[in-house]
């Protein structure tokens, strides 16, 4: 049997509102030396993926430039001040992600998230046929990332405002397979004290 593809879409345009005043992004926070939106990125690489792709939008240029020589595909949204919606709607309307049977979605900002925790979605995925949704867990509370199949794609594409797919998760009927990943599926950082205490620098 083929194996279900997978595309990985990590979200990466959001304005970042919650890091206070004085220019700070915390996607170009340092993790191990690295910058956070970069360390995201490489473990996607790293993963049993078909395509990566990285929807940017605020201080697109910086995110960019943190992600060059790195091979995945850039999308830029422009209208991702509107909130999440509009990330997921550009991500799932690449070329790359159309043709992929099921979508994993990454946000930027996790910095315990793994190509071992993205390996086991995946999987876990292609073991259920690509007929699932799939998402990482911590001791049975849903977190991110998670895979979502084809078939809400159209779904995705008619979201509005700073919604995720949860509804449309539980609305679609389909099977919902949990993967536990432990602390890392909660973990994001939002603020410099976040980042801090996640062992990160502030650049």
């Amino acid at each position: 049997m083929r194996e279900a593809s997978v595309a990985i879409v990590i979200l990466a345009a959001g304005k970042a509102s919650r890091m206070g005043k004085g220019g700070r992004h915390k996607l170009l926070a340092e993790f191990d030396g690295v910058p956070l939106v970069r360390r995201s990125a490489l473990s996607a690489l790293g993963a049993d993926a078909a395509s990566v792709i990285v929807v940017t939008g605020h201080r697109r240029s910086e995110i960019e430039a943190a992600l060059d020589g790195l091979a995945l595909t850039l999308v830029d949204n422009p209208d991702y001040a509107s909130g999440m919606a509009s990330s997921l709607m550009a991500g799932f309307s690449s070329k790359r992600a159309d043709s992929a049977e099921g979508i994993l979605v990454m946000l930027a900002d996790m910095p315990g998230i793994s190509t071992t925790h993205l390996d086991a979605l995946i999987s876990t995925f292609r073991n259920a046929g690509g007929e699932a949704v799939v998402r990482a867990v911590s001791q049975g509370k849903p977190g991110n990332p998670a895979i979502l199949p084809r078939s809400l794609n159209q779904a995705i594409l008619r979201l509005e405002g700073d919604v995720g797919a949860r509804d449309i998760i539980a609305a679609s009927g389909l099977p919902v397979l949990d993967v536990d990943v432990g602390d890392a599926a909660l973990l994001d950082v939002d603020t410099p004290e976040e980042i801090l205490a996640a062992g990160g620098a502030l650049n």
